[in-house]
């Protein structure tokens, strides 16, 4: 396999619980080499699409691992490992003890599972029962657990929640590397900040649909025509009038304080001087991927 080979391909996934549909004709591609963030609100439908992706939950539509659906492989292990929160085990288990009882049921030698004990830094840790670990260790026991069978694909859903910076600062690196090696990785959040440290391409999931899935770096472009431009000035009502002149929308705050969308600070510095308004403040933030959300949320809950 080579970088941007597609690994995994998702058509037309829906799923309805009773009369309300909360999936629509989701599709997506995960491709060799890269990490693709899956965003979107709590109940936006993630962990839904995750579960018609792994075959967990009956629905519409097909996917296809490697070109064949999972159920056609023999070890389905060996093609797509998840991490779905938690670790699905006895209590008491030691830890090196329960990883080797999942590997032997995908016959996977005891030794690989000491090998991913030391990849994810829990090799001292391994006499711990389940219950001992803390959340950052118990998701690093999660993520072995998906790599035993050493598959190219691997998915994990909302692997964030509930970690302390350092916890996420190592996932984030782990997962990177992880994508470095070849593998496909899937990450599903709404923790829009790390997906943006994170993710080469982003899914953005709306009320169960797809409305946007390109890379990180054309979303963020993408963002700069939607962000706000943070002003301060003493005549806003001209300002406004000005701004609405050009196609832009200025939003009054507190006092003297407004924000603009629609133009960049170049345009209504530009403007301000050309109609002598003073300004006593002007900031820009640079685009990120919480811009790009906001706006297209809004616009989606506008038509919706």
């Amino acid at each position: 396999m080579n970088k941007g080979d597609v690994l995994v391909e998702a058509r037309d996934l829906a799923h309805s619980f009773g009369s309300k549909r909360v999936l629509d004709n989701v599709s997506l591609e995960l491709r060799a080499g890269d990490v693709t963030g899956f965003v979107g609100a709590n109940g936006a439908g993630k962990t839904t699409t995750i579960q018609l992706l792994l075959g967990l939950l009956r629905g519409e539509g097909q996917t296809r691992f490697l070109g064949r659906p999972l159920h056609a492989w023999g070890a389905p292990g060996t093609v797509v490992g998840a991490v779905l929160g938690g670790v699905a085990g006895h209590p008491q288990h030691r830890v090196r003890a329960h990883l080797r009882m999942v590997a032997a049921g995908s016959a996977v030698a005891d030794k690989r599972v000491d090998e991913l004990l030391d990849t994810v830094g829990l090799g001292e840790a391994a006499r711990l029962r389940l219950t001992e670990l803390s959340l950052g260790m118990a998701q690093r026991v999660g993520i072995a657990q998906a790599l035993l069978g050493d598959p190219p694909v691997l998915i994990l859903d909302e692997p964030a929640n509930g970690l302390d910076p350092h916890s996420i600062r190592w996932l984030r690196h782990f997962l990177r590397a992880q994508a470095d090696q070849g593998r496909a990785v899937l990450v599903s959040s709404h923790l829009l900040g790390e997906m943006e440290q994170l993710a080469d391409r982003v899914i953005v999931l709306t009320r169960g649909r797809v409305v946007a899935a390109a890379p990180m770096t054309e979303l963020l472009e993408r963002a700069a025509g939607i962000r706000a431009v943070r002003l301060e000035a003493p005549d806003l009502p001209t300002l406004a009038r000005l701004v609405a002149e050009l196609g832009g929308r200025l939003t009054p705050a507190t006092g003297q304080e407004a924000t603009v969308t629609g133009l960049d600070r170049v345009q209504i510095g530009t403007l301000a001087l050309k109609a002598c308004v003073p300004l006593y403040g002007l900031c820009e933030e640079a685009p990120s991927l919480e811009d790009f959300y906001l706006g297209i949320a809004e616009e989606e809950f506008k038509i919706s």
